[in-house]
């Protein structure tokens, strides 16, 4: 009785699998992109899916006759790494993704799942959005729920939203509200209207890559964290960002083996620092130097560039790196920077990920540019973020650490679990050269000033009266900072009850 049923349920499962057909499918590929299923494929080897058999909800007359096979979206969960995830994968080849109102009971299903579980999630977005079909009219009321609860979700489980298509309207927040936001080079795209609307509402003719590309929210709006090339790099990039999160903000983060040598001692960074303190270098030279095996995780590297936010181990154990970036007007924070490194503090934060911060920076730029757009309050939101993270904090001072961006950058008075400098450092309320401008301008012997000043800053006042831990060999920085987080591991602050820190934004 059973082996025909059980034939029949092998065939409908062939036939959702098929998406949108051999054509459809073709069509993908020839865009240079994966399909859903594909994707999902090279995220896990193991993937159980839930609602299969899903197609258009029976209220939506406007769908009657139409096929939409798992209506769109494929959902469950697999391992990556050894690990379970939630993955949500819409899919292209279905009326261009769309979002129907199955789809999304599919979808918040596995969001519970996620939530209740404790596992992160992740989205391949390749959308067009809400499904008109369904959307238009007043049933647009009950809808919404997706975004509430992914801001439930934050910093409970990781979120991971990888726009390898179009997301345009609805899609388009769902990578807003992730913790990671890769996005494939000439083929993802997110905005809050597509083209056509744009079009409508306000004249104005662009691309979908014009308007949302990877160019656009990587470089210039921040709100992508990684460009990539193609569906393949997406999706190793999502592995190895994983790798360095816990399942949940309960768990501590994945140590992993080590064969770099926690005591190795760097000849190379002797000559990091050019002669002149006002030239600049790359920072990206300290970091490969004394990170695990010179590997890092790069997010929002084209954007905001003064200042770098990474993921590394040292040791073995994940951390985030914030470091200044000189090789970028000198490191100089602004509004995009703070907010950079603002948002990347809390992320750390929140899944329990130690922070090193490597220092070299001149201040905030200054003047009425950075002023009418805000540089107090995006500062400020700097100085909030880091005041309240209490996980392990290292500060490494290389060279200048000068007024609030001495702050910003975890100094003294921000409970740093170890603060140290190279002797190169110089901690003040701004340089040399700027202070006797102001104290000593109608002196004619200026450059005498300056050097009267510069021995005023020198790091040795501030280690001779406990203002640091201590100025080490450029070389310890290694295992000066391995030490330092071994002995935070067990950390514990505590403050004072508040239902939650209103932080500027």
């Amino acid at each position: 009785m059973l082996r025909p049923l059980a034939a029949e349920l092998e065939e409908r499962r062939a036939a959702a699998r098929l998406g949108g057909g051999e054509a459809k499918i073709a069509r993908q590929h020839e865009a240079g992109k994966l399909t859903a299923r594909e994707r999902i494929a090279l995220l896990t080897e193991d993937f159980t899916e839930l609602g299969i058999h899903a197609r258009p909800h029976f209220s939506q007359r406007a769908m009657d006759g139409k096929d939409a096979p798992a209506d769109g979206v494929i959902t469950g969960w697999g391992h990556v790494d050894g690990r379970p995830v939630a993955i949500v994968a819409y899919d292209f080849t279905v009326m261009a993704g769309a979002m129907g109102m199955t789809g999304e009971i599919k979808v918040a299903r596995v969001r519970e799942l996620a939530l209740s579980k404790r596992i992160p999630i992740v989205w391949l977005l390749d959308s067009a959005g809400a499904r008109i079909q369904e959307a238009v009219g007043a049933q647009f009321a009950q809808t919404g729920a997706l975004f509430r609860e992914q801001s439930v979700m934050s910093g409970v489980v990781p979120q991971v939203a990888a726009v390898m298509g179009p997301c345009a309207a609805g899609t388009a927040y769902i990578p807003g509200l992730a913790d990671f936001v890769p996005m494939v080079s000439g083929r993802g795209s997110m905005a809050l209207a597509g083209p056509h609307l744009v079009r409508a509402a306000i004249g104005e003719d662009v691309t979908p890559e014009e308007l949302g590309g990877a160019r656009v929210h990587c470089r210039k709006s921040g709100v992508g964290d990684l460009e990539v090339a193609d569906d393949e790099e997406c999706i190793a990039r999502i592995k190895e960002y994983l790798s360095y999160f816990p399942a949940h903000c309960e768990q501590a983060p994945p140590r992993l083996p080590v064969s770099d040598p926690v005591d190795r001692m760097e000849d190379a960074l002797l000559d990091v620092l050019p002669e002149s303190n006002r030239k600049p270098y790359d920072m990206y030279d300290v970091i490969k130097l004394i990170v695990d095996d010179g590997s890092w995780l790069d997010l929002k590297p084209k954007w905001a560039k003064t200042i770098i936010t990474a993921f590394a181990r040292m040791g073995g154990m994940p951390v985030g790196i914030v470091a200044s970036q000189p090789r970028q007007l000198g490191g100089i924070l602004d509004n995009d920077s703070a907010d950079k490194a603002a948002r990347f503090v809390q992320l750390c934060d929140a899944f329990g990920i130690p922070l090193v911060f490597l220092v070299d920076v001149p201040g905030f730029m200054v003047g009425t540019k950075v002023e009418q757009a805000g540089i107090i309050r995006h500062g400020a939101k700097m100085l909030h973020a880091v005041a309240s993270a209490t996980v392990p904090k290292i500060t490494v001072v290389l060279r200048k650490a000068y007024g609030a961006g001495y702050y910003v950058m975890n100094g003294r008075a921000y409970e740093p679990d170890l603060i140290v400098a190279w002797p190169s450092a110089e901690i003040s309320v701004m340089g040399a050269e700027g202070a006797a401008e102001i104290l000593f301008r109608d002196a004619p012997n200026k450059a005498d000033m300056v050097d009267a000043y510069r021995k005023m800053i020198d790091v040795y006042i501030a280690a001779s009266n406990g203002m640091i831990d201590d100025v080490i060999d450029p070389r310890e920085t290694r295992p000066t900072i391995i030490k330092a987080l071994r002995l935070a591991e067990g950390k514990k602050l505590e403050r004072p009850y508040r239902k939650r820190g209103v932080i500027p934004v």
